[in-house]
């Protein structure tokens, strides 16, 4: 295992390096590394939530837009205490590192997540190079759909009380008709969400797309803890390195499996992107 692991580290350090730009993909994986929750299957959720865990009510069911209507301060609550948690994360040196060989590229590069976290804006990368496919936590919308409008949560604080595992009023509003608000997130059964912000963010990496094939640049597609069982990001990589002829690394634990001919590093988000990076900085050296 060592010896194919140093090996596709190798691959995957050269497929960078020979590369012009760099498409970035993550899913939730990324930020356990960080100190985010892992809510894959109920055991990771109720960890994370144990008054959620006495209700016996899983993430598919918490992440789900009817609470706002039937019990506001608990959805407030799931969804604030995320809000707070993420505000308070840190990034990983893992951003770090990716952020740096992403700006060494002539064409830069394009981030696309499920993520709803926002870690990659805090960790440096521009928000007009970032798709993220669910929506964001730190952007709201109404819950009765008066208009289409997608506004900012910078100035929103949520006070929750720890015990009861209740949000606290005052809860957010639409700042057009003073309806309850929620998070510009894609839920389970959510036939309400506003997709406008993430279709334009999709826009702008298709353009950008368009214009790297115009010109033949080689593209590398680094993908972070995403998952196969709700494989949104797994997919995209896959479409995308087809779509481009670009080499597809995927970095995962456990889901590591890759099409034929690209490159599976089967570690940890931040031991991989480490390796990989101190292994493009070796080889530098190495040929001076």
């Amino acid at each position: 295992m060592v010896a194919s692991i140093d090996n596709a580290i190798e691959r995957a350090a050269k497929a960078i390096e020979d590369s012009g730009a760099l498409v970035i993909t993550a899913g939730a994986g990324i930020g356990v590394d960080s100190g985010l929750p892992d809510f894959r299957g109920n055991e990771g959720f109720w960890k994370a939530y144990p008054p959620i865990a006495k209700l016996g009510i899983s993430f598919s069911e918490m992440a789900n837009p009817s609470w706002f209507k039937s019990d506001p301060g608990l959805a407030w609550a799931f969804y604030g205490h995320r809000l707070n948690l993420y505000r308070k994360t840190t990034p990983h040196k893992g951003f770090d590192q990716l952020l740096e060989m992403a700006q060494e590229k002539q064409s830069q590069y394009f981030i696309f997540t499920s993520n709803v976290d926002g870690q990659f804006q805090k960790a440096g990368f521009s928000d007009a190079r970032i798709e993220e496919c669910h929506g964001s936590i730190h952007h709201f919308q109404c819950t009765e759909n008066c208009s289409d409008d997608i506004w900012g949560a910078k100035n929103t604080n949520i006070r929750i009380d720890e015990g009861a595992f209740k949000a606290l009023e005052p809860l957010p509003v639409c700042t057009s008709c003073g309806a309850l608000a929620r998070p510009n997130i894609l839920m389970f059964s959510d036939w309400e969400w506003i997709p406008q912000r993430s279709l334009n963010q999709a826009e702008h990496l298709d353009t950008w797309l368009a214009n790297l094939q115009s010109q033949n640049t080689t593209i590398a597609i680094i993908e972070l803890g995403a998952g196969s069982s709700i494989p949104t990001v797994r997919r995209r990589s896959e479409q995308l390195a087809t779509r481009t002829r670009a080499q597809l690394i995927r970095i995962n634990p456990r889901d590591y499996q890759v099409p034929q001919s690209h490159i599976s590093v089967p570690l940890a988000a931040s031991e991989g992107i480490d390796r990989i990076y101190r292994k493009i900085k070796e080889n530098r050296s190495a040929s001076r």
